[in-house]
């Protein structure tokens, strides 16, 4: 089974203290600049790849979940790929996972914001491709038991999660299981080893295994499925071409390793096809909140020091002021600012390593990412009070 997730969040440029309170326009070029990058690199040709398996296979097939963040600007600088999104949705075989609209941490902080950003969401996919999900995927796949409690109560029956070996113990990733929850709920969980060995190792020369073949994946997929009934590759789709780039070979791995998979009697399933058509195993318990980042697989990489939790803190107080002042344009701002990317660019505790935070981040370093979106936060609480 195989899931993507896209998702561009809308990055603060260098905006001054010296701004707060007379300039109210918080995002800068380089959010264009990004997105038509990753679009040439990523987007394009990998549904294109995508698009010519659905043809060539029709057990072929996949779920995606794309924030509404990277709606808003594929809708402004790349409306061809949303056009192409359509057509591959049209074939039945494609399907759209609901989660939060602004790729938030906001079930965290606020469970009302986050059941509207789930409403929001829901409603943007419904207007773009006709469908409303029933399977649901939290922000950075961050999940613990009061969420699936939460998200059953909002009617979803599937969720995906981290398959943690804490978690799992003498358990596979590789079957369905019910989640701890009062509503039918199942749970699927991602194989973290096979889906990383594609989306972070499958270029690193110093990796035992480099260079990964489709024939060596092969083996170690069928090792996988001998007595486990499936194989859940969860990754982002920038995966394909943007973190890992296409002279490293990735397109053409992917497509062999999709081809072999297939013509030795495999299948691919969408993620609520794939929870319909097994039975659940057991019952996965996650009092702790689990997510698919880092080692610790918990919300460090988002709320580990100081800034982060101040930052975080300092924006949620200010909602249920904002949501008094009825402005749009200000709610639309305090939501663009409560996408985790924020937070995570603000992450210091692999820095000095120049690992994959520093790699994604928008800034110079963590301490400019706080001073910038804390410039940000402040006049957004000045404009929630003026």
């Amino acid at each position: 089974m195989l899931y993507m997730h896209i998702h561009q969040p809308w990055r603060v440029r260098p905006y001054s203290l010296f701004e707060v309170g007379h300039n109210h326009n918080y995002y800068g070029s380089d959010n264009e600049r990004v997105f038509r990058k990753v679009a040439d690199k990523s987007y394009r040709p990998m549904l294109a790849l995508l698009g010519k398996l659905l043809d060539q296979h029709p057990n072929f097939a996949f779920s995606l979940s794309i924030t509404g963040t990277w709606l808003e600007q594929a809708e402004l600088w790349g409306r061809d790929i949303i056009e192409k999104l359509q057509e591959l949705v049209k074939t039945g075989r494609v399907e759209i996972v609901a989660e939060t609209y602004h790729h938030s941490l906001a079930f965290f902080y606020d469970e009302q914001e986050f059941e509207r950003q789930v409403k929001m969401h829901q409603d943007k996919i419904k207007e773009l491709f006709g469908m409303e999900s029933v399977v649901f995927r939290n922000t950075e796949l961050a999940y613990n038991d009061e969420l699936a409690e939460k998200v059953g109560q909002m009617g979803f029956q599937t969720v995906v999660a981290e398959g943690w070996d804490k978690v799992l113990g003498w358990r596979g990733s590789g079957y369905v299981y019910n989640a701890q929850s009062s509503r039918p709920l199942r749970l699927l969980l991602k194989n973290y080893r096979l889906s990383d060995d594609i989306a972070f190792r499958f270029s690193d020369r110093k990796w035992s295994e480099h260079p990964l073949s489709a024939q060596k994946y092969m083996k170690w997929a069928r090792e996988a499925t001998d007595e486990a009934p499936l194989l859940n590759l969860f990754m982002d789709f920038e995966t394909f071409g943007e973190h890992q780039w296409a002279d490293t070979g990735i397109f053409k791995f992917f497509e062999k390793f999709v081809d072999m998979w297939l013509e030795e009697g495999g299948d691919f399933k969408t993620v609520s096809a794939a929870a319909a058509a097994h039975e659940p195993k057991d019952v996965i318990s996650m009092p702790e909140t689990v997510t698919w980042a880092d080692t610790e697989r918990d919300l460090t990489a988002w709320i580990g020091n100081a800034m982060q939790r101040e930052s975080l803190q300092h924006l949620y107080s200010l909602l249920p002021t904002i949501l008094k002042r009825n402005d749009e344009k200000l709610l639309a701002d305090f939501r663009n600012l409560s996408t985790s990317d924020h937070s995570y660019y603000m992450c210091t505790k692999y820095w000095n390593d120049g690992d994959v935070h520093a790699y994604f981040s928008a800034y110079e370093s963590p301490y400019d990412a706080f001073l910038f979106v804390s410039n940000v936060v402040r006049d957004i609480e000045y404009r929630a009070h003026t």
